[in-house]
């Protein structure tokens, strides 16, 4: 794969009391898988219900519980559930990205069906929708894409907490909205979005947020009432985000990327703390991905992610920065 290749695609306010979502204008598409059969869980981070969190359960029958999933701070840059569908692309350029996301209980194992998933992130250069006057981005026109690990250490903070920590909730800036999108979880728990690859921006590495409603009523025209269940981040392993580097557009980055282990928002933790388990063909990262990953959510629980604390009992430990 060389640089010059390209990507193959599609060139609010909160309140956790009251939520309300308009249709986007037709049918929502449904995301397709890429790459073979999709994997129903993730497999880090589990245990197997009744048994120690190392033990391994020979029963096809067992249910397999999972560790709280790490809460997050939501980041500036969050819009209250302004479009109702699973196809987020719009007309972004980028690599294909089939995101296929469980949700579960995490004490009782058992799914948790109607909740309102919200996906929100960067584009391909590291600029927000809704907030392109605020995105730093990463866009320069021919940058020598990143190898290896960055040298030197990131400076300064992400711009009005890089959408990613704390820094408080910034008003938009404009009315685009590419890559946000909210849709429910099926019977089982599951719920599939068509989207693209992220890119980075200064001070943190490539990731995906997300929010999970629960209590609330979908109607006609969208989903209102219920809470906040859990406010999160998913992340991309290295070598992944380093076969990406060399897709345009985002080989054209000249921003400094920050490595998962770098990060300050990622807490080393595994699918516990957010890690996607990615699918692609070898040397064909351009032609699609899919992420797949498991989240174990306390239903009663209210984690609207607006503070710098965590979850009580979950595994993060870095500060929002």
């Amino acid at each position: 794969m060389t640089g010059n290749q390209s990507a193959q695609g599609p060139k609010h306010k909160r309140n956790v009391t009251r939520r309300k979502v308009v249709v986007a204008g037709g049918a929502a598409v449904a995301a397709v898988g890429v790459g073979g059969a999709i994997a129903a869980t993730a497999n880090a981070g589990q245990t197997t219900k009744g048994t120690s969190p190392t033990a391994t359960s020979t029963s096809a029958s067992a249910e397999t519980c999972y560790k709280l999933t790490s809460e997050t701070t939501e980041g500036p840059y969050y819009i209250d559930a302004d479009k109702l569908r699973q196809d987020i692309t719009e007309d972004k350029e980028g690599i294909p990205l089939t995101l296929r996301l469980k949700v579960i209980d995490n004490e009782t194992c058992k799914a948790v069906k109607n909740a309102a998933v919200d996906v929100w992130h960067c584009d391909a250069l590291g600029i927000y929708s809704g907030y392109e006057d605020l995105s730093t981005g990463g866009g320069g026109g021919g940058g020598t894409p990143p190898s290896g690990t960055p040298t030197g250490t990131p400076t300064g903070s992400p711009p009005e907490g890089g959408g990613g920590g704390g820094g408080g909730h910034s008003e938009p800036t404009d009315d685009e909205r590419y890559l946000r999108g909210t849709w429910k979880t099926d019977k089982n728990g599951f719920v599939t979005f068509k989207t693209l690859f992220p890119g980075w921006y200064q001070g943190r590495c490539v990731h995906i947020h997300v929010k999970v409603h629960v209590g609330g009523t979908w109607t006609n025209t969208g989903y209102e009432g219920g809470s906040t269940c859990h406010t999160g981040q998913f992340f991309f392993d290295e070598e992944s985000v380093l076969a990406s580097a060399e897709v345009e557009p985002y080989s054209t980055s000249t921003t400094e990327r920050t490595t998962l282990t770098e990060d300050t928002i990622y807490d080393q933790s595994g699918t516990a703390g957010g890690l996607l388990k990615l699918k692609y063909k070898k040397n064909g990262i351009a032609k699609g991905v899919l992420g797949t990953i498991t989240m174990g959510v306390d239903p009663d629980a209210t984690h609207d992610g607006t503070d710098d604390g965590v979850q009580p009992g979950a595994t993060a430990s870095a500060s929002a920065s």
